[in-house]
């Protein structure tokens, strides 16, 4: 039996730690990793958080349909949808693909070299998938790491408690469930031990992290409290110790679950970057009331008044929503003047997405498509904007960047394949720190003394 594989591994980096699981699993069972067109079987790990992400799997199925039809790849090949759209669409895809071979859930990535084999064998069955998710793999010892070897993501929980109306990731993901801080740290430890030099933390909700395991049940409302037990904040403090010159960057974290403490655990914590993601979503109180973000303009606004006291010099990455269901032109009028007065370091707004099976989608007062097109967009703008000025600000400083190519490091504020890149000499070796002084910027994308070369390559 040929047991030649391949995975293409769409959606986010919580996506990708699956994808890395799938991958050692497949390997350590005698499989071997080769090139889609060469494949006996081939994984597409989908994403179905919003429409964009399902058309993009959609057409990733079929093109790799088409291939095995016309000759491109094997007349034999074996098609298995895994992840997120077969969780949440498996019996109806079984209708809509008859081509595909196997749809395998979130909860089934650790039996995947089982399910594999069955495929090849012909014996599999067409539906692999939990009604609730609740697996939570040790991650940290059962992964063939995907981002080569000087940076990682590291998935410290599973899931998600919250019922945001617009979000179906719950449906998906089931709740949240934290790892072991020991087996996190331990994951780190490894890490930094094989070289790299950023590691990434993230979860559906990383300030949630060890809420679910406090004696006394945290509400969705609670902030990050180290005293009734493992939290984000005893999680940065207990990494920072790991010895190292290595960076800590926490992504995807919730609003609602901000303390004092975890803070003053950003400024105290030397390893963790000047850099936080936390989705925004909106900044009217009646919007987020009724989008059941838990949290109204003013709690968000003293909040990043005192992480940016706290932390100076702390870039702030968020996301927005334009067109969200009961959105009227105030609401849009008072997240523009927002966006204007706080000047994100990062940012981004998506047009509102009806999701079925969400609270949202349910809503009567929908906003027309084209309104929601036209105020993202607007609101894309005034953050294009903000964004050649920052780029403007730059030029002059001497920054520390991580070299991720030839020619093209990140700095503190650019997240891996979500924030821009510096473009640095070509000789920086890869995969190490440097400093650089930045000569020029393109909005988010900055030039660095004796960078020509590696602009002169693009």
């Amino acid at each position: 039996m040929d047991k030649s594989f391949a995975l293409i591994s769409l959606g986010c980096a919580k996506n990708l730690v699956d994808s890395e699981v799938m991958c050692n699993q497949l390997l350590l069972a005698g499989f071997r990793k080769v090139q889609p067109e060469q494949a006996a079987i081939l994984l597409i790990n989908t994403c179905a958080f919003i429409v964009p992400a399902k058309e993009e799997a959609i057409n990733t199925i079929f093109a790799a349909v088409r291939d095995r039809d016309a000759g491109l790849s094997p007349t034999d090949q074996k098609i298995v949808v895994c992840g997120c759209l077969s969780q949440r669409y498996a019996k109806d895809l079984v209708k809509s693909m008859p081509e595909v071979d196997c749809f395998v859930g979130v909860d089934l990535i650790c039996r995947i070299a089982e399910i594999a084999a069955a495929c090849l064998a012909g014996t599999a069955e067409k539906v692999y998938t939990t009604q609730v998710s609740t697996l939570l793999p040790d991650f940290g010892s059962s992964r063939y790491r995907l981002t080569g070897g000087h940076f990682a993501y590291i998935k410290i929980a599973e899931g998600c408690n919250h019922a945001c109306a617009y979000c179906a990731i719950p449906r998906i993901r089931g709740p949240h469930r934290s790892r072991p801080l020991s087996s996190i740290v331990r994951e780190v430890r490894e890490c930094v031990t094989h070289g790299v030099r950023e590691v990434n933390l993230i979860a559906q909700d990383t300030t949630y992290y060890g809420m679910d395991k406090w004696d006394k049940r945290a509400t969705k409302t609670s902030g990050v409290d180290s005293s009734r037990g493992d939290s984000l904040a005893s999680l940065l403090r207990a990494l920072n110790e790991i010895p190292g010159d290595f960076w800590i960057r926490v992504l995807y974290t919730h609003p609602a679950h901000w303390s004092r403490e975890l803070i003053d655990a950003f400024a105290e914590c030397d390893k963790v970057v000047k850099y936080v993601d936390i989705p925004l979503q909106h900044i009217s109180a009646h919007i987020l009331q009724e989008q059941r973000r838990m949290t109204d303009g003013d709690y968000i606004r003293k909040l990043l008044r005192d992480i940016r006291a706290a932390v100076p010099g702390i870039g702030i990455r968020t996301t927005f929503i334009g067109g969200l269901p009961g959105e009227t032109e105030d609401d849009h009028a008072e997240l523009r003047d927002f966006i204007r007065e706080f000047r994100f370091e990062r940012a981004g707004v998506f047009a509102y997405s009806k999701e079925e099976g969400t609270l949202a989608a349910k809503m009567k007062n929908q906003v027309h498509h084209a309104t929601r097109k036209r105020r993202a967009n607007e609101l894309n703008m005034i953050l294009a904007s903000i964004a050649d000025e920052m780029g403007a600000e730059a030029i002059g400083k001497t920054v520390r960047v991580l070299v991720d190519a030839p020619g093209i490091a990140r700095g503190p504020w650019d997240a891996p394949d979500v924030d821009g890149s510096i473009h640095v000499p070509v000789s920086l070796p890869v995969g190490e720190f440097a400093e650089v002084k930045i000569a020029d910027a393109i909005a988010y994308e900055l030039f660095a003394e004796g960078a020509e070369e590696a602009e002169e390559q693009m």
